[in-house]
């Protein structure tokens, strides 16, 4: 429906870390949920709550230190519903000064708008 909206931008701090010294699987998909919120309220001012997060599957990690950018897209508006294309990648600054931009993950984020008491409530044009 347009193009890609750079949510969030963020980089990795040590609390973010496993033991191994990437970065939590579930921290990234906390900025998913996070990042798609925010592109729906870009476009709304009702209340949404998540509904659904289709499959994430990790194609790289992310290390201490990575700056994530969360890209953000709206790609079907429904009665209730809005789903977001998330899409993640991590920038690393190599130790020759050398940039690399790597594809982490992508998922498709679904939020329901809901009334005062939490039931689904329409979406006005």
């Amino acid at each position: 429906m347009e193009d890609r909206f750079p949510a969030i931008r963020i980089t990795m701090l040590p609390k973010d870390t496993n033991a191994f010294g990437t970065i939590f699987g579930g921290v990234i998909l906390s900025y998913i949920d996070l990042a798609g919120a925010i592109e729906v309220r870009r476009h709304y001012s009702l209340r949404f709550v998540t509904k659904a997060m289709r499959e994430v599957a990790f194609v790289s990690p992310v290390f201490l230190g990575d700056l994530v950018t969360f890209f953000t897209r709206i790609v079907r508006i429904g009665r209730t519903s809005i789903t977001v294309d998330i899409e993640v990648e991590a920038e690393r600054l190599g130790s020759h000064g050398n940039r690399q931009t790597v594809k982490v993950t992508q998922a498709q984020v679904v939020y329901v708008a809901v009334d005062a008491e939490g039931l689904p409530t329409p979406i006005a044009p």
